[in-house]
């Protein structure tokens, strides 16, 4: 990976723990403006890229939250971190609202799945309205934000570099 492109998925953690500051009103602490900056790198920088944001910004969400779940958000963590993954290389093969879909899907139905055993099935039905406002958020940032920065980063980076 070229210091270049390290210091660019430096920047994307550090909007990742930005975003984390920005919480939504849910049951825990951890569902907060995290994940726009790992789908923008997921598709910015490649979708392993995004995926080390994504669990980045998922542990730094948790640890401001109080990290209500314990070690259960190891678990989410890698769940963020396959979810921008999929997202990324979606987006990049043209498939940007199946893409959407599947973080939306995966972020609100399948990720808290777990928890119905883990937990109880009330607390996975409570996380749901929190779940969905908060990836709705996140996707349409990140949506809204790819195309626009595309240009931008293909612009510092020649194909060679990113493909890294």
């Amino acid at each position: 990976m070229s210091v270049r492109k390290l210091s660019w998925a430096a920047i994307f953690i550090a909007l990742s723990a930005a975003g984390a500051f920005i919480k939504i009103p849910a049951l825990i602490g951890s569902v907060a403006l995290d994940s726009f900056p790992a789908l923008l790198a997921a598709v910015l920088l490649g979708p392993a890229s995004g995926a080390v944001i994504a669990g980045a910004g998922h542990i730094v969400s948790a640890i401001l939250g109080g990290m209500p779940l314990g070690p259960f958000h190891f678990l989410i963590m890698f769940e963020m971190a396959i979810l921008a993954w999929g997202y990324g290389t979606l987006y990049l093969a043209g498939k940007r609202m199946s893409a959407a879909v599947l973080f939306l899907i995966g972020n609100v139905l399948i990720a808290p799945l777990p928890f119905v055993f883990l937990i109880s099935p009330q607390f996975y039905m409570a996380m749901l309205p929190s779940l969905l406002a908060a990836s709705v958020i996140n996707l349409v940032i990140a949506h809204l934000l790819a195309p626009r920065l595309t240009p931008i980063i293909e612009k510092l980076f020649s194909d060679k570099e990113m493909n890294r």
